[in-house]
């Protein structure tokens, strides 16, 4: 049976955003147009950002799902993602805390889209 292998983000400037990402995870898209990149994740499964859809929620608004990196390492890991991207001046949405899976963080990006760090499972 098939497998998704595109997770899309909606956002208000492709080209912006995917700076924001490619900064934060240290890569460069491999598909570009003015309005929709997309980023090689491996595996055949890529990340991309698209701007200019019509049912798209307006910038700034939270939206219900995450991009999570799940880090090796430990805490220590998600304490050091932490201050990296802090370094960066992300947008903190939920401080480094405990949680039952384990270290976990938030942040937004210029759109509102939360990114998650978390451990590996």
């Amino acid at each position: 049976m098939p497998k998704p292998n595109m997770f899309i983000v909606h956002v208000s400037d492709a080209v912006a955003s995917a700076r924001f990402y490619a900064d934060l995870f240290d890569m460069a898209p491999d598909f570009e147009t003015p309005r929709f990149i997309a980023f090689d994740l491996g595996g055949g499964v890529q990340l991309a950002f698209w701007s200019g859809a019509a049912d798209v929620p307006p910038p700034g608004s939270r939206r219900t799902g995450e991009v999570c990196l799940a880090l090796p390492g430990g805490p220590g890991a998600i304490d050091a993602q932490f201050r990296s991207w802090c370094a960066k001046g992300v947008e903190v949405v939920v401080e480094p805390h405990d949680e039952v899976f384990g270290r976990t963080f938030v942040v937004a990006d210029p759109d509102g889209n939360l990114l998650r760090v978390a451990p590996v499972d």
